[in-house]
């Protein structure tokens, strides 16, 4: 995720200061990895030296300075221009599970027991999410059927090479 174009989407409905950015990005995308003020303030540095931001105001109201930041024309033409842009499929080519079910088998472990396991803990984090998607608004139900559809591709991903690990093992240790 474009933390940078995210907060320059949330500033086109208004001006707004830090804190506020890191509260609405926190409620509407960071459930699961909220942001951390160093990291709103160094992105909003950043799109200010770009120009793509500008300062709209400093308030102290007895406490430190707060800087309102609004939105510039270039902020929300590169806005559009990322919203417009296609995200780059991930086919996750290089996979960490792949390499333990290898790695198993070339140390005379077993691979079905790493796959067994990791099969539960598919299980299990489908059960999280669906409850959570049970509890949650739209936005939540989206987010989890998101990830529900990835873990169950992995579940596929599970079975077949499960299926073959016999074959593998002639392949990776002959």
């Amino acid at each position: 995720m474009s933390i940078g174009h995210t907060l320059l989407g949330l500033l086109e409905s208004g001006p707004r200061h830090g804190y506020d950015l890191k509260r609405t990005f926190d409620e509407k995308f960071g459930q699961d990895r909220p942001l951390h003020y160093g990291q709103v303030y160094s992105t909003m540095s950043r799109l200010l030296r770009n120009g793509l931001v500008e300062v709209d105001g400093i308030e102290s109201e007895g406490g430190p300075e707060r800087k309102r930041y609004a939105i510039t024309d270039a902020g929300i033409t590169d806005v559009s221009r990322w919203l417009a842009q296609p995200e780059k499929p991930e086919p996750y080519l290089q996979s960490t599970l792949y390499t333990k079910v290898v790695l198993a088998l070339l140390t005379d472990r077993s691979a079905a027991d790493v796959l067994d396991t990791q099969r539960s803990e598919h299980l299990r984090m489908m059960r999280v999410l669906t409850d959570r998607k049970s509890r949650g608004d739209l936005a939540d139900q989206l987010i989890c059927d998101h990830a529900l559809f990835h873990l169950e591709a992995d579940l596929r991903w599970l079975e077949l090479t499960a299926a073959r690990l016999g074959r593998l093992a002639k392949v990776v240790a002959p």
